[in-house]
């Protein structure tokens, strides 16, 4: 095949996101002053439950599955492990386009559900405020890989990027670490702190994506997907080409049909089992277990509150009750509100659905520090390669608080730097 290479707990009563906020965000900090100067008011260990304890008792080893799993449940985690590092070939349904072989070829680094040195890329056309994901064109996703039997149909080594794309965007291997607890957050949570963010004087102001469905979005760097099943079912096509019982249809190639004779498999090439045993393990994955915290990452929690960094990356949303009791009334430090921002034309690229060129959602930095140990790319589209670069690229909403990074003392520099790398 052609292909690239690779290589003191809370109580479990709601406490509810705008009284959180209020705690993080207006109790513990004073408003800073216009030239971004503020003294720092709030101590790590008063900080509801962010102290060093409690961070590195709030999850469980990384790649494991969640504390509480039934006996079911656990089996159908460990059946969706196998078909999660299963490598697809054309004979089991690879392709006939692709970005990888399988999930774990993807998300392999340090452990089974990590992050990974690949760098996708995306397309679409924004148009008078209205966003056109090319599906019929072949986008949104544009894969670099054929099949041989692709390859010597149409003389092709990789998907072409539409020439109506108006915006073509890079995009980096997230973590799914965790990310059956972000598929537990209610939207209510996330409504409720999109209208505390309303009244920020720093002009942050997060806005859930409110999808065609109704539903607002929690995964995908624009927020464009509702749950953690859809995202899971779109991703074996997407990425792998693997069709399943959700995604059933094969995406065309550059608006072209696939060619007969290309397909060597019926469709769909995935089992409803398979498929529903992925998604209980990715969403059985626990949340990755952060650092132990030196004083010096203490103290730049500390600076990370005061010059403004929590009122994208929030530090802990709540779950809720859940029909699953390992997911259920669970706090999440995940450090995002899973709200869209603007960041400014600096990192503007794609639209999705009803997300502008310049809005992504607020990246949830729990497992940073795999993503730093492991050397990948950060930021949505990697352009980063410090944990400096990345905050430095921040623009749009993020400008003040940016600004406000740059002007710290390089005691406070360093502090933050090792509490975000601790993460």
């Amino acid at each position: 095949m052609l292909r690239r290479g690779h290589r003191a707990v809370h109580s479990r009563a709601h406490i509810g996101a705008p009284f959180l906020a209020a705690l993080f965000l207006v109790a513990g900090c004073e408003r800073p002053s216009p030239t971004g100067a503020s003294p720092l008011v709030i101590a790590p260990e008063d900080s509801l439950g962010l102290s060093r304890d409690l961070l590195a008792n709030a999850t469980q080893p990384a790649g494991g599955a969640l504390p509480f799993l039934t006996l079911a449940e656990q089996q159908a985690f460990a059946r969706g492990s196998v078909v999660f590092q299963t490598v697809f070939t054309p004979a089991t349904g690879l392709g006939p386009t692709f970005n990888d072989v399988g999930c774990a070829q993807c998300h392999q680094s340090p452990i089974v559900g990590g992050t990974g040195e690949d760098i996708e890329t995306h397309a679409t056309a924004f148009h008078n405020g209205t966003c056109d994901d090319l599906v019929a064109q072949g986008g949104p996703v544009i894969q670099d890989s054929v099949t041989p039997a692709l390859h010597a149909a149409l003389g092709i080594v990789k998907e072409p990027i539409p020439p109506a794309a108006t915006g073509v965007g890079r995009r980096t291997t997230p973590l799914v670490l965790g990310f059956g607890l972000l598929d537990a957050i209610p939207d209510a949570e996330l409504l409720a702190l999109a209208e505390f963010e309303r009244r920020s004087p720093d002009g942050v102001y997060g806005r859930p994506h409110t999808l065609p469905n109704g539903r607002v979005g929690h995964f995908g760097r624009k927020a464009n997907v509702a749950t953690l099943r859809e995202f899971v079912a779109g991703a074996f096509t997407a990425e792998i080409g693997v069709t399943d019982p959700e995604s059933p249809l094969e995406e065309n190639v550059g608006g072209l049909a696939i060619p007969l004779g290309v397909e060597q498999t019926p469709q769909p090439e995935l089992s409803q089992a398979d498929l529903e045993a992925t998604d209980a393990f990715v969403t059985f994955l626990s949340p990755p277990r952060p650092q132990p915290l030196t004083l010096a990452a203490e103290r730049g929690l500390g600076v990370f509150l005061r010059i403004g960094c929590a009122q994208c990356h929030f530090p802990v949303l709540f779950t809720g009750p859940n029909r699953v009791p390992a997911l259920s009334d669970r706090y999440v430090f995940a450090f995002t509100d899973l709200l869209l921002h603007d960041m400014g034309p600096g990192l503007a690229d794609i639209c999705r659905i009803n997300a502008r060129p310049a809005d992504f959602r607020t990246e949830p930095l729990m497992g940073l520090h795999l993503k730093v140990a492991a050397g990948t790319a950060l930021l949505h589209d990697g352009r980063a390669l410090t944990l400096d670069q990345a905050i430095t690229l921040h623009g749009g909403e993020a400008t003040l608080i940016r600004d406000r990074f740059l002007v710290l003392s390089p005691t406070e520099h360093a502090a933050l730097l090792s509490f975000l790398g601790a993460l």
